[in-house]
């Protein structure tokens, strides 16, 4: 029997009070398939169990060699029957890119088809250890190394680094790369330029490698000031991190003149690559004069932000820079075999790498997932995957560009994504009343209030994986809630109403959160 939530550690349920809800309230807090679900702690005990255990030898040895508890655990002893109805209660409450469109912005929330994840499963890969011996894993090591050869192909870029976890794990890939290569040549230089429509790991991951971080401006279409960044080169400059498409959702039309003086100034480019779907097929980052790129697999090439572990972050490196690249790589050799090379001192000739990145050998499922998403296309559905999703981005800005601010809208088509702002919203609402309200709708969020370039922000993502009717469906809705708010609609500043929950106090949860639970008085 589910129970009335009596600790109080959570907001209210929508209340019939609020006057879109009729009916009577119920005992237990449910609505009909909207369940209130209670903490595990309020539907178990310590004092009960829902197993039957043997007897313990308090006396018998054991090997935790001092480390055994003192007290009771307190954990709550619940039947399977409730571990699976708390866990499922609990899962019907999020909103999945398998219940609806995500349209996160500069995430890249898109369909992960079943087919990727049937490969991933494969024993032979799911069940994989990193320190088998190479010639029991040969097959392991064939799909790292053809999907690193796929990356490289697809970004003309000469090597590739696929240890990476991330993608703020392959930019410090490459920065690490970067103060390498210059240490090498006996000045490791000191800053690293950073454009306004970067993303906001990179600022963040420069400044972790040791540089010092300089912004450099936007100009008003949205992309990089080259004026202003030819300006501030110079001897002490590393390089600059660009991303492109940027996180205005735009082409960075000047990269190469941008590349070319940078280089000049003996400095590298670094190219934040979590953008790649939206050329994919179509430009090839090598030929604009990258030298570093990380690619998001679970962005680009459909591998999900997670997938049981971390996710993955390949770094491609241009000649200038391939010689430090880290530790592993993978050595096909003429008779076909593959060979992880993990020693540096085997490898004189390669260059001065600065090490390795990780433990092992990066995400295998990750690998696996990506590698059947590029083999399911080929390249001229890669190709088409570009295509889509700009397509997609451009119908969502020209038909909310009427009634949403959209200040990019005259620089040329968006690429992956589409940027509008706050701009005129009546009554004191904000971008966050408007996300709330797109909740009530059936929708989760897009991302708001980033890039900072842009007043009360919001950036949609429509990705290449969804339809012209699911795309109509939620430009109603969003044209719905707009009108809304451009009328000054008070009770937005109340949404959501039909949420499992009601609004938070965000301040509060951000700043006051509470980690633990404690039974009530």
């Amino acid at each position: 029997m589910n129970a009335p939530n009596k600790s109080g550690w959570k907001p209210a349920m929508t209340a019939s009070e609020d006057g879109l809800h009729n009916g009577p309230q119920t005992v237990t807090g449910n609505r009909a398939l909207m369940l209130e679900e209670p903490l595990i702690f309020e539907i178990g005990h310590a004092e009960t169990t829902g197993v039957d255990l043997p007897e313990v030898n308090e006396n018998a040895p054991t090997r935790l060699g001092g480390l055994e508890r003192d007290k009771p655990i307190g954990l709550v002893g619940l039947t399977e029957p409730e571990t699976v109805r708390h866990y499922t209660r609990l899962s019907r409450q999020n909103y999945g890119i398998d219940l609806g469109f995500f349209p996160l912005g500069s995430c890249t929330m898109k369909h992960n088809p079943r087919l990727n994840e049937k490969m991933a499963r494969l024993p032979g890969f799911a069940d994989i250890h990193p320190l088998a011996p190479q010639q029991s894993v040969q097959g392991a090591l064939q799909v790292i190394h053809e999907l690193g050869d796929w990356l490289c192909k697809l970004t003309g870029m000469p090597s590739v680094a696929m240890s990476p976890k991330a993608g703020a794990h392959g930019e410090l890939c490459g920065i690490l790369a970067i103060r390498a290569a210059h240490t090498a040549a006996g000045n490791p230089r000191e800053v690293v330029l950073v454009p306004e429509s970067a993303h906001g790991t990179n600022p963040a991951t420069a400044a972790f490698a040791g540089y010092k971080v300089e912004d450099i401006p936007a100009t008003p279409e949205g992309r990089v000031d080259v004026a202003a960044l030819k300006e501030r080169l110079g001897p002490d400059v590393a390089g600059v991190m660009i991303t492109n498409p940027n996180t205005c959702g735009l082409f960075e039309k000047d990269f190469r003149e941008i590349a070319d003086a940078v280089h000049d100034a003996g400095g590298y480019v670094y190219c934040d690559g979590a953008n790649f779907n939206a050329i994919v097929g179509r430009v090839r980052p090598g030929d604009l004069g990258v030298d570093a790129m990380h690619i998001n697999l679970h962005k680009t090439f459909s591998t999900p932000h997670g997938g049981g572990g971390p996710g993955s972050g390949p770094v491609v490196f241009s000649d200038a820079l391939a010689p430090f690249a880290p530790l592993p790589f993978i050595r096909k050799h003429e008779n076909g075999e593959y060979e992880l090379i993990e020693e540096e001192k085997r490898e004189v000739s390669r260059g001065q790498t600065f090490g390795r990145m990780t433990a092992f050998h990066g995400q295998m499922g990750m690998f696996t997932r990506a590698l059947t998403y590029m083999l399911s296309h080929g390249a001229d559905g890669l190709k088409q995957v570009a295509e889509d999703a700009v397509l997609n981005a451009n119908y969502v800005l020209r038909s909310l560009e009427d009634i949403l601010h959209a200040p990019f809208a005259d620089s040329g088509p968006c690429m992956h994504e589409a940027l509008f702002g706050d701009k005129d919203f009546g009554g004191g609402l904000t971008t966050l009343d408007l996300a709330k309200s797109l909740i009530d709708e059936g929708y989760h969020p897009m991302t708001v209030y980033f890039p900072l370039v842009v007043h009360g922000a919001m950036l949609v993502e429509p990705t290449e994986t969804e339809s012209k009717a699911s795309l109509d469906q939620f430009i109603e809705a969003f044209r719905s809630v707009t009108e809304r708010a451009l009328a000054g609609d008070e009770t937005m500043k109340e949404a959501p109403y039909y949420a499992p929950r009601r609004r938070l106090d965000e301040t509060a949860a951000a700043r006051k959160p509470k980690l633990s639970w404690s039974a009530p008085d």
